[in-house]
This record gives structure tokens, sequence and C-alpha cells, in this order.
């Protein structure tokens, strides 16, 4: 992911660049960021992103928007055919001043999917105006919404938010997960209200849904994930799950949103770098 080595004359014509990688689990892409609006998509596999004192959980039937230069690191979860496009500023403006994670709908797919094949789009090109016309609506179009943990600032309420990350499963009250960080439960549900705008419940209720994606990504069954996720009963964790994201976790990861459409070339163009 390193920058262009030249800029061509043809470069300000561009008004989209794309970028697909396949990557193994377990693969990280350090912090970093970019000049152009980016939007990053997994066509299968599952990937975390962290940025801004947040981390989300992105599986194939969503997108992450980073405004530019929001540094931001990328974990892979299980083998991901990532499909990344930047969108130039004066495209982009007022679509995401803000970090976003939206629904991707069959048609937002494929429009990512046309725009990854065809590598770059040139403002010169009317097809290509087009297609970032439609794209650009379907984008403001679709639905925000994700699994996104806000970490806490403050130490004490950070080293707590560390011990439920590394082992959400657990089920320590809340009062003697506060004395491990040499505070009162009193207080770390206060810092996490405040720094986060989430109860410590509903935040931990987030971190067990994040950890079940990644653990239903690495092909775990529902039995096993429930009960690494700290729920007595696959049907109690069921429900949650249904709840947070409108389908149950055996489907989630396993049923495609749409069929996939064989994709032939439409015309010869290289794939361009991606932006810094």
């Amino acid at each position: 992911m390193s920058p262009p080595r030249h800029r061509s004359t043809t470069d300000d014509a561009l008004i989209v660049r794309s970028l697909a990688l396949r990557l193994p689990p377990g693969h990280r892409i350090d912090a970093h960021d970019h000049a152009w609006l980016q939007v990053v998509y997994a066509e299968s596999g599952v990937m975390t992103v962290s940025a801004d004192d947040h981390q989300w959980v992105v599986p194939p039937h969503r997108c992450l928007l980073l405004p530019p230069r929001v540094p931001h690191a990328v974990s892979i979860v299980s083998t991901t055919a990532m499909r990344t496009l930047y969108l130039r500023h004066s495209l982009a403006r007022g679509l995401a001043d803000a970090i976003r994670v939206m629904d991707v709908s069959p048609l937002l797919r494929e429009l990512i999917l046309e725009c990854v094949q065809l590598g770059a789009l040139d403002r010169r090109t009317a097809q290509d105006r087009a297609l970032a016309t439609v794209l650009l609506a379907r984008l403001r179009e679709a639905p925000t919404l994700g699994v996104g943990l806000p970490l806490p600032a403050d130490p004490r309420a950070r080293r707590v938010a560390e011990f439920v990350l590394a082992d959400p499963g657990a089920s320590l009250p809340l009062a003697d997960l506060a004395a491990r960080a040499a505070a009162s439960a009193r207080t770390i549900e206060r810092l996490f209200t405040d720094e986060t705008g989430l109860s410590f419940g509903r935040w931990r209720q987030q971190a067990r849904l994040q950890h079940a994606l990644r653990r239903l990504a690495e092909g775990d069954p529902v039995t096993t994930v429930s009960l690494a996720c700290g729920y007595d009963s696959p049907s109690a964790f069921s429900a949650m799950f249904r709840r947070a994201l409108g389908a149950n976790p055996r489907d989630y990861l396993s049923a495609p949103r749409a069929a996939a459409v064989p994709r032939p070339a439409t015309r010869a163009r290289s794939p361009r770098s991606h932006p810094r």
C-alpha cells in the first residue's frame, strides 16, 4: 500500500481509483492515511479496521467509509478479498465527514466491483462519469449502521476495556474488573458512559458481538461462538445477534446478499496505484 512512484498528467483527470488485494488471516496493514476518501469493502472474508479510538468489524455485507487523512489500521480475520475505492475529494465532498459503516446492497456491491475491474474512472469519459454518479448516489443513500466499538481514553476505563477484549466471554462483574483497574464500579460506569456513549453493559455486548463476527468468520460453529461470547445457550446468543444485525449467526456470513455475477472484461484498462 505504498504511494505511486510518479504522477502522470492523466492523474488529474481521475476521479476514482481502486485497489484489489487478497489477504491471509492474521495479516495487518499498519496505521496509514490517504489523501482521498476511501471505501473499504470485503467481497469475501472479514476484517477489523481501527481508527479514531474505535474499531469496526467489516463483514462482506458492509463497507467502511474513511474520510481523507484519517489514520487507520486494518487486521485481517479470515482470508479476505479486500476491494478498495479512493474517491477524489472534489467528487465526494460531504459524503463522509466522519467514519461510517454502511450496508452494501446488491447494486452497490456490483458498482464497487465494476470500479475495481476498470481500475480507475476518468472524468473525461462519459461512461466513467455516469458510473461515478450512480456510485455516489448509492453511497449517499446507503443506511449507516455497523458494529462500531468506541474505546475509552481514561487509562482506568481503557484497562477495563482491554480486559474485556482479551476475554470477551468472561462473566466477571464490573466491580471485579474495576478493582483490577484500581477504580470503583461507579467510576468505570461513568467513564464508559461519558467517553463511549454506551453503558458498560452495552459496550461489553458490542465487544462480544465483534468477537462473534470474528469467530464465525473463522468457521467456528454457533454453539462454540455463543459460549466464547459468554452466553449460556445458543438461543440467547442468536436472539442478541438477530437484534443487532438482523440475521441468524448461522446465515450471516455464509449466505451472500446477491449471487455472484460473472464479470466479463468491458474494456482494457490498467489498474492505477492508489493515492496517499
